[in-house]
């Protein structure tokens, strides 16, 4: 019988390893190949095309999301299962819209990402049981929940108009350390890590035009 083939995609050697052993004690399971950054990733897919890519988020070069997008638009036919440490409502977005047959944790149980395996083989989609129910209704269609207080989406359109941090502040009637506050906030919620991703949400949520 054909073995399933799955390829590896973190850039953590030692992280890639452990999960390897793992994976290689499952019946029919080989893991084809290794990849420490998206470039990699794609590179190896030109030779090498497996059944299921297990694919981190925040890597070099090519992050996992953008790497995402290319898999799903080159080969439609492969299963992507993100594993990732950050579980925030914003990157379980661009996930699932990106085509994510799975999403789980780095602070999972071994059992989820074997239990992930076990239900993307089987034509099915998977997601960590330790994310949120309002994660996962998102995930399924449902409702987006909101995300951002009033405030820090006020100060997210002030940022996004290219406002400093002390002209938020006259203008919010909000001391200089809570803007920063707000500001950094607002980065982790929605798991963006540059004013360029900033903009670009606020563009797409019409906060700003």
């Amino acid at each position: 019988m054909t073995p399933y083939k799955i390829i590896l995609a973190d850039d953590h050697v030692m992280f890639r390893q452990g999960i390897r052993n793992i994976i290689e004690k499952l019946e029919n399971i080989q893991v084809s190949g290794e990849a420490g950054n998206g470039l990699e990733l794609m590179d190896i897919l030109k030779t090498s095309v497996p059944d299921l890519i297990i694919l981190d988020i925040a890597m070099p070069e090519l992050r996992g999301l953008e790497a995402l997008q290319e898999v799903k638009k080159r080969y439609p036919q492969v299963k992507v299962v993100i594993l990732t440490m950050y579980g925030n409502k914003e990157f379980v977005r661009q996930a699932v819209s990106g085509g994510a047959d799975g999403f789980i944790l780095k602070e999972d149980p071994i059992s989820e990402l074997i239990k992930a395996i076990q239900a993307v083989k089987l034509c099915n989609q998977y997601f960590s049981s330790t994310l949120s129910e309002t994660f996962l209704s998102f995930a399924r269609g449902e409702e987006e929940p909101e995300v951002l207080t009033n405030r820090e989406k006020e100060v997210l359109q002030c940022l996004a108009l290219g406002q400093n941090i002390k002209k938020i502040s006259d203008t919010l009637f909000i001391s200089v350390p809570t803007v920063r506050r707000h500001r950094y906030n607002i980065l982790q919620k929605l798991g963006l890590s540059s004013m360029t991703e900033l903009i670009k949400y606020a563009l797409s949520k019409g906060y700003i035009e």
